[in-house]
């Protein structure tokens, strides 16, 4: 039986959609293997939203040439493929397969085309195109991403999404309830919702504020969690339909890319500072205990100190519990390269403003963090941690714990204390609880 390998970069909709392919071809009299070394397909599944993500790819397939078996067909997946087409089978002799997000239900044909010599670029968008028969092959034995709208609608000046995933379509409510059902009967009872904006998410019949309780409803289902969200989807039916539906956790990630109003402006995300602090105020009010992370871009084309110290201030106005940050990338192709020349901030400039940035975030997060030692709570054991003998569990808000172990643990929840944190992470010990003792008389 021929064996096919996919490596995956990127966010969590590329390895949703790695779990597809893996899914299809496996139908199709596929094995899968762990390593490229000795497969007969080797598939690249890339991202494209910042330029090292292409950069690393590029890097790799040239690792692969070198290693892979002879007459190995090694193609390129994913938003790099939709990105560049037929540039990459023209740049890379080596490379005969180049197959954007809405052309994985080809792959079969298009493998057995290469095995004759043939090499192909199918990047044609569809908009019906939601693999509802397709059966995923998950990695994780402990979660399931269940994408539930694909493309974008917003177009921010320096986001790439919109032009490699295509425009925003929802899958109907009812196959998500279907699909949750089926993982739960698998025994993975928690499940991602997956969108680009997924709280816009609405397939002409039912809101985002339905698909939670629908899918909330699931029998057997005991965490419901979803990403990325939008602030400016954040409507009140939503909001009370995350506080009403107990399997919905008490996190959000709530990209805010910039604090200040005018650098919102010019990054096209539709909302101002005082709009995001609102957004972050209901969801707090309705929600007690919420964790917020969030997404920062530094160094955006015009960026002054002004505008840098104003995101500065509301990191520690909403006082997140994490932020992942980034260094502004131009994509081919975004608004964000058109703009003036002298508006690029000086690669010194931006790596000054990083640098304080990640020490504002990481002050906060270990200060709050800090606060919570001694603390109980319910954590998911999801996987063996890097180093010791120690597993890695999470909590319903998102905080990762450390906790002693063996992997018969994984899949298990623990109600463990907190008893350390480097700042980022919690270290954890299994406690049992108390029961409540009987009622005298």
């Amino acid at each position: 039986m021929p064996s096919v390998y996919i490596e995956t970069y990127g966010c969590q909709m590329n390895v949703s959609d790695s779990e597809l392919m893996y899914g299809k071809l496996q139908a199709e009299g596929y094995v899968t293997q762990e390593t490229p070394h000795g497969a007969d397909v080797v598939l690249i599944n890339t991202c494209a939203i910042r330029e090292n993500a292409e950069q690393r790819v590029i890097g790799r397939l040239g690792e692969l040439r070198r290693d892979l078996k002879p007459g190995a067909i090694l193609g390129v997946t994913g938003c790099m493929a939709q990105r560049l087409g037929a540039r990459l089978l023209a740049t890379d002799t080596r490379v005969q397969l180049v197959v954007g997000p809405d052309a994985y239900r080809m792959l079969p044909a298009l493998i057995e085309g290469a095995r004759n010599g043939e090499r192909f670029s199918a990047t044609d968008f569809d908009l019906e195109e939601h693999y509802e028969d397709f059966t995923a092959r998950r990695f994780e034995g402990v979660k399931a991403w269940i994408p539930v709208q694909r493309g974008c609608d917003y177009r921010c000046t320096y986001c790439i999404v919109p032009t490699t995933r295509g425009p925003e379509r929802s899958r109907k409510l009812a196959d998500v309830v279907r699909e949750t059902r089926e993982v739960v009967a698998q025994g993975i009872n928690e499940v991602v919702l997956l969108g680009q904006t997924v709280n816009s998410y609405n397939d002409g019949t039912h809101d985002f504020a339905d698909l939670l309780r629908a899918v909330g409803a699931v029998d057997g289902l005991r965490r419901l969690r979803y990403t990325s969200p939008h602030p400016n989807d954040f409507s009140d039916r939503v909001i009370a339909a995350m506080a009403g539906t107990p399997a919905v956790c008490e996190h959000v990630h709530l990209p805010m890319q910039s604090g200040s109003t005018s650098m919102l402006k010019r990054m096209l995300r539709r909302y101002s500072r005082e709009d995001y602090l609102d957004c972050v105020a209901r969801l707090r009010a309705a929600i007690p205990g919420l964790g917020i992370t969030t997404d920062i871009i530094v160094g955006f084309p015009g960026e002054t100190d002004e505008e840098f110290e104003e995101t500065l201030s509301l990191c520690r106005e909403v006082r997140f519990d994490d932020a992942f940050t980034f260094k502004f990338s131009a994509r081919e192709g975004t608004p964000a390269t058109r703009m003036p020349p002298e508006w690029t901030i000086a690669s010194e400039v931006v790596d000054r403003r990083y640098e304080s940035l990640m020490a504002t975030v990481r002050g906060i997060s270990r200060e709050k963090n800090m606060g919570r030692l001694g603390e109980r709570m319910e954590v998911l054991v999801e996987k063996e941690a890097r180093k010791g003998e120690l597993l890695q569990a999470r909590s319903r808000d998102f905080k990762t714990v450390l906790v002693p172990g063996t992997p018969e643990l994984i899949g298990t929840y623990l109600t463990v204390e907190l008893t350390g944190t480097t700042g980022a992470t919690f270290t954890g010990t299994p406690v049992q609880e108390r029961q409540p003792l009987p009622m005298a008389g």
